[in-house]
């Protein structure tokens, strides 16, 4: 045991002592790319290939998860936002994942927003993006997984409106990704909790959000196996509007929520305000989201009762940040933000933390 937390201990050091500064002379999204595209190149050689899918593989009968009529290898996913168009699925699930959710997709491809759109804060260990749902489009996504998919591995397709599509018309938008993508994913997450689309957490209100997921549900249950639905959410809600969530989610029969996405809010920051300015808008995520979404999670979880299925992220740096999100009430967790700070070890030691606990 002792070896092992050695080991451990060890590759954290290596990681933030030598390959994340270097990592971090490079433009965050050119960073992302150099980072993953290494891996796979790694992962094609042969020798190299095994050795480090045993290294970050930890897998354990005692980690299996069936939740929404799906079998997890483990409770531990990949986020949204990190393989937007599923070009990575074998290179992420070699470190372990039990599941990875693809997108934000939309019916046709957009570039987002310009550059720069991604911003580190290294003194909260944070990030602010504006992204703006770059993506290639749900029917390359799909055309994506139909071809080549990671065999046993659970993938979510996260959907969302194109920028220039209007309120009014958003409902189409979900339906067309919807239906792209339907064939291909293991569940559906409706995201309307993003602030990097124009007026798009508008949609969150009761009155259209309720629309929208009963329109989505109609479109799923007509399908010989209907899929599970579940909703993103802001950590900005406040209570009166997280009740309005549970009340919607009961009213249109889906399957749970995400909770939470990024946060527009800038309290409590190390970084200096001055900074803070330059960068402007965009979504926090990060260590200083991790109070705020377990609150959320929490709260969901006692006023239903413990009846609501809940994936929780935000904020999880380590295994202890993991079983706080489930002691909270999440049944399976996701982690975006914290693979950044603290490496690729990170989702195994997750498991291992959630082992030892159990």
């Amino acid at each position: 045991m002792y070896a092992i937390r050695l080991f451990y201990y060890c590759e954290t050091v290596f990681y933030k002592i030598f390959l994340k500064p270097v990592l971090f002379l490079f433009p965050p999204e050119r960073a992302h790319q150099l980072t993953v595209g290494a891996f796979r190149l790694l992962l094609r050689v042969p020798l190299l290939n095994g050795w480090a899918r045993s290294w970050y593989r930890f897998d354990d009968h005692r980690l299996e998860r069936r939740f929404l009529g799906l079998h997890f290898q483990n409770p531990v996913g990949l986020a949204a936002g990190f393989d937007k168009d599923g070009k990575y699925l074998d290179t992420m699930a070699a470190l372990g994942f039990g599941f990875i959710e693809v997108g934000t997709s939309t019916p046709v491809g957009q570039a987002g927003n310009p550059q720069p759109r991604l911003f580190r804060l290294p003194q909260d260990e944070a990030l602010i993006n504006r992204m703006g749902f770059n993506n290639e489009g749900a029917e390359a996504l799909a055309q994506r997984l139909q071809e080549k998919r990671p065999p046993g591995l659970i993938v979510g397709g996260n959907i969302g409106k194109n920028k220039n599509t209007p309120n009014e018309q958003a409902i189409d938008d979900y339906r067309r990704a919807f239906d792209q993508l339907f064939p291909f994913v293991d569940y559906f997450v409706v995201n309307v909790s993003s602030p990097n689309t124009p007026d798009l957490r508008a949609l969150q209100d009761r009155e259209p959000l309720t629309r929208l997921l009963g329109d989505l549900q109609q479109l799923n249950r007509a399908q010989t196996a209907p899929k599970p639905i579940l909703l993103k959410i802001a950590p900005d809600l406040n209570d009166a509007q997280l009740d309005d969530i549970l009340d919607i989610v009961q009213e249109t029969g889906i399957a749970g929520v995400i909770a939470t996405n990024t946060t527009t809010s800038r309290t409590n920051l190390n970084t200096p305000t001055t900074y803070l300015e330059t960068i402007g808008a965009g979504g926090l995520s990060g260590k200083p989201v991790k109070e705020r979404a377990t609150e959320v999670i929490r709260y969901l979880y006692q006023k239903s009762g413990g009846q609501l299925f809940i994936i929780g992220v935000g904020g999880i740096a380590s295994a202890e940040d993991a079983l706080e999100k489930i002691e909270a009430g999440a049944s399976l967790i996701q982690i975006y933000t914290g693979l950044i700070y603290e490496g690729p070890g990170l989702v195994k030691r997750i498991k291992r933390g959630i082992l030892e606990r159990s």
